[in-house]
């Protein structure tokens, strides 16, 4: 079956069942949703078209609705379920069609049973759609949510056990407000307790799920330095690194890495797992994982990798490992015979990173990451000799990553994975630039085509991208690349002299204005920097296009200004909504806009019996608004600070150049003092020579302005040939715009008289209907006649026919307003066919018009090309007379 015929089966299906909720319906129903299951179609029904919208959308009704069963319900979810990994299904299912929010409704209908398996499979789900998301606060029912979890971690049953700890875990992991919720609750102690409790379960997943939970919600409180304090630490780490190495499957993997991801953003926690005595044997454990065939435990390996990057110290650990590695080692506590890597992890890297587009993202994305930390940590580094064999080979391997796809196979998805790998490999070979004898490498190796056809396919396909805010944001990502490219060319346009002319013929070229234009509006500090320096290489180029650009900037500055101002509204709406639940009993007569300065007077003068009611959230909620803009003032300075220090650093170059140019000016002045002593010897012998030679000089005067004058006439000969110049190219910039507004109306011309040629057909159709409605008519009108006449000669003997003769008359007024409508539609298409017929006129018109200024406009360059060769007759024979006059002088 087709996929849009199924579609709307089940559209159908859906509608009959909102209608009528009968056992019948709903069987049919699960029929229809078990068929779109099998055809694996989560492409059609995320494109955002409205028929696969309209079935999401009813799907989500139906299983949200509480009347629905649980089998029907169960079917929904585990339709949609298949499509929670995928990146852009599931960012769909949360934030457009709110699943998330379904998913809680559901569990709260369902709150009284949680052994209910309906309730468990909703659990799953939700923990693989809340993985790394960041939940939506005005979803509804997730305070209910949070409360239900924080209930049931003590059940009896192991899965609802998990299920609710792991879901909790992606609640809990980088949201504050969840954080603040859950803390405000009254039996948040119990819960900590039960928390630790699960320490020391026997389920390791468990045990990664609590440690998550714990760490997000007491990393920064007294309850999370007794956890993870300098004693504690060390098992934790070794715990995270035998589940990271060894696992109960990927699921506690992944929690595992984003747990220790998350403890080393803490500055304390990173300088404990520098000084953990038995990390380069666990950091050559984990190193073995990259040369798994599975490509989410090698993504997230290189996950963890990149994480240990940012400590500078970890970092040259890292480097260490990977380029120079050590013998094989055993693990502390493992098993006997037991060793760790087999092979190289840098092959294993360098094969991940050249993974095939259609493959997993976040494998190449984070091999290449990972590549340009440990190179930016080599160069000028020990490892710098040794590591020249590999990058050699890297770049052998890299450099094929920035050809175009195939454009038999290069559909929207593969050139947006190409775009994104492309500034990751760009990224990776400015990264190597940065050392003179590896920036010698890519310059060997790297072709000026490679660069153009890449930045080429990139400004075409922002070129074609439409306004919407997705394409919005992959423009952005596109320009990028586009900036990173030019920048890699700018580097090595001094080893390269074709890379340096591709690079200026690209930088005038029209299409540059997008990139230019979305990098200058950044909020990005790097991305703005960029921009500087490429528009400081292109503004003093001939055909660089400066108005545009600026026109694209202010257009962008606007479009920003009015997602801002259209953004104001909501943050103050959530507040509204929430916080009106909590004050709305002690601050009905002031409302929900409480001052900060009225809280903190509360709270120190204790007067406890007035904030009861207030919720310790709601407070946080008030100083976390503090914070953040203290924390943006902060920024601001920051950005003030360095802006004042490159000033210092400029003031400080320029100083230096003062003085090395004031020392150069001495000694070229106490050279001069020493030529003007020889000047002066020599201007007495010079003096008679002089007098002589002014008589000359007179001589050569009127020859100079005799040829001045000459100059002068050729000099206005030539701006008269510039100005037709430019008048020429302007007549045939309008003869081009005036061809293509021909063509587009032959087109329209066209369309229009197939129009009227299917109204006329459409007409002619309504005619013969209209003939044969008039014929029917007449026969019912005489069959009329005679029904009145037959009942006139038996009204005497029959009375009973008179409720016939009412029925025939009814028949009879449904035939005569049968009539009337059809008529009223005859006129409607007698009109239509009229205007019609006045659009085609109109339009024949225009054409002849265009057709008329055509004629004139050639006219105007048949003449204009006379009169350049003309002058190009004339100023060539002036210029023959003038070489003859030259030659006689």
């Amino acid at each position: 079956m087709d996929v849009s015929t199924c579609l709307k089966s089940l559209l159908l299906a859906i509608r009959q069942y909102r209608n009528n909720r009968s056992a019948l319906n709903a069987a049919q129903l699960q029929k229809h949703i078990e068929d779109v299951s099998g055809l694996k179609c989560g492409v059609v029904l995320f494109s955002g078209q409205l028929l696969p919208s309209e079935c999401l959308s009813g799907l989500m009704e139906v299983a949200g609705d509480p009347n629905s069963s649980h089998t029907l319900t169960g079917t929904i979810i585990s339709l949609l379920a298949q499509f929670a990994s995928d990146g852009e299904a599931k960012e769909a299912l949360h934030s457009s069609y709110n699943f998330t929010g379904t998913l809680a409704g559901i569990i709260y209908c369902n709150r009284s049973t949680p052994e209910e398996p309906l309730v468990l499979q909703c659990l799953n789900v939700l923990q693989r759609l809340t993985y790394s998301v960041r939940t939506l606060q005005s979803a509804s029912h997730i305070h209910e949510l949070i409360s239900f979890l924080m209930e049931h971690v003590q059940s009896n049953n192991d899965d609802i056990v998990k299920a609710c700890l792991g879901l909790m875990a992606n609640l809990c992991r980088h949201d504050i407000s969840v954080q603040s919720h859950i803390k405000s609750q009254n039996n948040v102690k119990a819960f900590y307790r039960a928390l630790i409790n699960f320490l020391g379960h026997n389920c390791l997943t468990v045990v990664v799920f609590a440690l998550s939970i714990l760490s997000s919600l007491t990393l920064n409180e007294e309850v999370g330095q007794k956890l993870f304090n300098a004693k504690n630490i060390h098992q934790t780490f070794q715990l995270i690194f035998n589940i990271t190495v060894n696992g109960d499957g990927t699921l506690t993997r992944n929690y595992a890495v984003d747990l220790l991801v998350d403890l080393l953003k803490n500055p304390k926690i990173a300088d404990y797992l520098t000084k953990y005595k038995h990390l380069s044997v666990c950091l050559s454990e984990v190193l073995g994982l990259l040369h798994s065939k599975d490509p989410d435990t090698a993504s997230k390996v290189m996950e963890l990798l990149v994480s240990l990057c940012s400590v500078p110290i970890l970092r040259e650990l890292v480097c260490e490992a990977v380029l120079r590695p050590p013998a094989p080692r055993l693990q502390p506590g493992a098993r006997k015979g037991v060793q760790t890597r087999g092979s190289e992890p840098s092959l294993a890297l360098v094969h991940w990173a050249t993974s095939p587009l259609d493959g997993p993202e976040q494998c190449y994305t984070q091999a290449l990451s990972l590549l340009a930390e440990l190179f930016e940590e080599v160069i000028d580094s020990s490892l710098s000799s040794s590591a020249q064999s590999f990058a050699e080979m890297l770049l052998q391997q890299v450099l094929v990553l920035m050809q175009s796809p195939d454009a038999t196979e290069g559909t929207e998805l593969l050139l947006k994975k190409h775009c994104v790998r492309a500034g990751h490999v760009v990224d990776l070979l400015l990264v190597l630039c940065r050392g003179d004898s590896l920036r010698l490498l890519v310059s060997q190796r790297l072709l000026p085509e490679v660069c153009v056809s890449q930045v080429d396919l990139l400004l075409s396909y922002c070129q074609d991208l439409t306004g919407s805010r997705s394409n919005y944001h992959l423009s952005q990502v596109c320009s990028e690349v586009v900036l990173k490219t030019l920048e890699l060319m700018s580097h090595l346009r001094q080893q390269m002299p074709d890379m340096e002319t591709s690079f200026y013929r690209i930088l005038q070229d029209q299409r540059m204005v997008t990139p230019l234009s979305l990098a200058m509006t950044s909020n990005c500090r790097e991305h703005v920097q960029v921009a500087l320096r490429i528009l400081f290489e292109a503004a003093p180029l001939p055909d660089f296009p400066s108005v545009t650009l600026g026109d694209s900037i202010a257009a962008n500055n606007a479009y920003r200004q009015r997602e801002a101002e259209l953004s104001v509204r909501s943050p103050a709406i959530e507040d509204g909504t929430f916080t009106g639940k909590s004050f709305h009993a002690a601050h009905a007569e002031s409302g929900s806009a409480y001052s900060i300065d009225r809280l903190i007077e509360k709270l120190q003068n204790g007067a406890e019996d007035k904030v009861k009611d207030v919720h310790m959230s709601e407070i946080i909620d008030v100083y976390e608004q503090k914070l953040s803009a203290l924390a943006c003032k902060e920024s601001r300075l920051q950005d003030l600070l360095e802006a004042k220090a490159l000033a210092l650093s400029q003031a400080d170059r320029l100083i230096a150049q003062y003085r090395c140019q004031r020392a150069q000016a001495e000694a070229e002045a106490r050279k001069l003092a020493s030529l003007l002593k020889d000047t002066e010897r020599n201007k007495e012998d010079l003096q008679s020579v002089l007098s002589e030679q002014l008589l000359e000089v007179e001589r050569l005067k009127s020859d100079s302005q005799q040829l001045l004058q000459h100059n002068g006439r050729l000099q206005a000969v030539a701006d008269q040939h510039q100005e037709l110049k430019g008048t020429y190219n302007q007549l045939l910039s309008r003869y081009d715009k005036s061809e293509g507004m021909l063509k587009e109306l032959q087109a329209a011309h066209i369309s229009l008289t197939q129009q009227a040629e299917f109204l006329k057909k459409t007409n002619e159709g309504l005619k013969m209907q209209q003939e044969r409605t008039l014929a029917e008519v007449a026969d019912k009108e005489m069959q009329i006649k005679d029904l009145k006449s037959d009942v006139l000669e038996k009204e005497r003997n029959l009375a009973g026919l008179q409720n016939e003769l009412r029925s025939q008359n009814e028949q009879i007024h449904e035939l005569e307003e049968n009539v009337t409508i059809l008529r009223k539609e005859l006129n409607k298409t007698e009109q239509a066919r009229k205007e019609t017929s006045i659009k085609a006129s109109s339009l024949e018109l225009q054409k002849s018009q265009v057709e008329a200024k055509l004629g004139k406009l050639e006219e105007e360059l048949g003449k204009h090309t006379q009169m350049i060769q003309m002058i190009h007759s004339l100023s060539s024979g002036k210029l023959k007379g003038d070489v003859t006059a030259n030659l006689s002088l």
